[in-house]
């Protein structure tokens, strides 16, 4: 029987065998599709309950942020990536984030400016510590529950960042819901290309168009949902939110099914 130390490349093979899949998904059209519906139900969907149920929106965000508890305590006991439970915990996450802004703004006078500054602070934050504590933000090493962790903390902030920001940039400054599709649709382009041919860092890329999409998909279901005196094309919060859900149900099947969105992990940044 050998007794010779182990060495750390093979104390780091045996992680990945273990954990085999990184826990969250690889960064696909699939991904980024998924992601804008999601953020469109927290939108709609947050509105859809603060009216069906005639509840506040804190109250609403304590009931909506139990369930996103219970969510996310499965997504932390699988080893691997379930799409199921992560794009739950996405929609739960878009809606809590959705209700604690507007709450802050309507019931608490916070201004939208105000609450803006307020979760871009939360955010860089989040991130500066995540970097600090395990020295990469990059979402292919989410081998860990200290991992997964900063990642669903970091996460809630820029749903919460991204619905503080659009509303601000649509409603308070008056531009309005198409427009502000096309701008923040205009951003994520930008980021995209300044990624793709100008060589802009790939994770720095990544988390900025996903703040993004947050307000983007929150202007789609304005406009999809709200009046048209509001600008908006009167589908009602109710519509908008099944149609929206039931897409992103047949899409998470589909990915269940093909396994095609399954990330193996980085090993040039596995933990020590």
């Amino acid at each position: 029987m050998s007794t010779a130390t182990p060495r750390a490349s093979d104390t780091r093979a045996g992680l990945v065998g273990r954990n085999i899949l990184n826990k969250v998904p690889e960064v696909t059209v699939y991904f980024w599709i998924i992601k804008i519906l999601c953020t469109t139900v927290g939108e709609t969907g947050a509105d859809n309950l603060s009216s069906r149920y005639n509840l506040s929106d804190a109250t609403l965000a304590y009931y909506t942020g139990a369930v996103l508890a219970v969510v996310l305590v499965f997504v932390f006991a699988f080893r691997r990536y379930i799409p199921l439970f992560y794009w739950a915990g996405i929609v739960l996450i878009s809606v809590v984030g959705t209700l604690i802004t507007d709450n802050l703004a309507d019931n608490h006078g916070v201004a939208l400016h105000t609450t803006t500054t307020i979760f871009g602070i939360a955010t860089i934050a989040s991130f500066a510590v995540w970097f600090a504590v395990e020295r990469t933000l990059s979402i292919h090493t989410i081998l860990t529950l200290r991992r997964e962790l900063f990642y669903w903390v970091t996460v809630l902030f820029t749903f919460a960042l991204g619905t503080a920001a659009g509303d601000y940039i649509a409603e308070a400054s008056g531009l309005g819901y198409w427009k502000s599709i096309l701008l923040f649709g205009g951003a994520i382009a930008i980021i995209t290309v300044a990624h793709l041919r100008f060589g802009l860092n790939a994770i720095f890329a990544f988390w900025a168009a996903y703040v993004l999409t947050r307000p983007l998909g929150a202007s789609i279901g304005d406009y999809l949902s709200q009046a048209k005196k509001d600008g908006g094309l009167a589908l009602g919060t109710n519509t908008t939110s099944y149609i929206f859900l039931g897409t992103i149900l047949a899409l998470v099947l589909y990915l269940t099914v093909t396994r095609v969105d399954e990330s193996p992990p980085d090993p040039e940044a596995l933990p020590a």
